[in-house]
């Protein structure tokens, strides 16, 4: 595996885990896959816009969500690559990560958005289990996979400098 590989693998898994959380959530609402892509759509363009798109802003609003996701791998194997906890300890650090991702996400980037408030209030039973997807199937997908690609790179380079 490659760097762009377990940042491929961690991004759109643990992406795919977080969508489809939200996707299941919001269908207990009545909220279909594409109503969910709009509501992610609605960062960048409003509201409003975002609704009106219909399911071309939808599908452009999975497809910001996985970016996103990659965004969050890369910069999670940037930092393992000159941090060794990150790989060391990865099933400490990843759910850390984790939450740091929902913090970040819900009190920097929603606000400075075209929402323009902070997703992460609402109820508790939705909130706790929020937290808990980015940090456990998130936060910990993209540190394992970055830590499998770092170790095994690591054991390559120590091999062929050992002949």
């Amino acid at each position: 595996m490659s760097a762009s590989k377990a940042i491929l693998a961690g991004g759109l898994i643990g992406g795919a885990c977080d969508i489809t959380f939200a996707c299941i959530v919001w269908a207990t609402r009545g909220a279909t896959p594409i109503r969910v892509g709009q509501s992610v759509a609605s960062g960048l363009l409003g509201r409003d816009a975002a609704l009106a798109g219909g399911v071309p802003v939808g599908l452009l609003g999975l497809a910001l969500h996985f970016v996103m996701a990659l965004i969050m791998a890369a910069v999670y194997y940037a930092a393992a690559t000159r941090i060794p906890l990150l790989v060391k300890r990865a099933a400490w650090c990843g759910p850390i990560y984790g939450l740091g991702i929902y913090l970040t996400m819900n009190y920097i980037v929603m606000p400075l958005s075209a929402i323009g408030r902070h997703g992460g209030s609402g109820p508790l039973y939705l909130v706790i289990p929020e937290i808990l997807v980015h940090m456990f199937l998130v936060g910990l997908t993209i540190a394992l996979f970055a830590r499998r690609e770092l170790l095994y790179s690591r054991r390559n380079v120590a091999t062929s400098t050992s002949r």
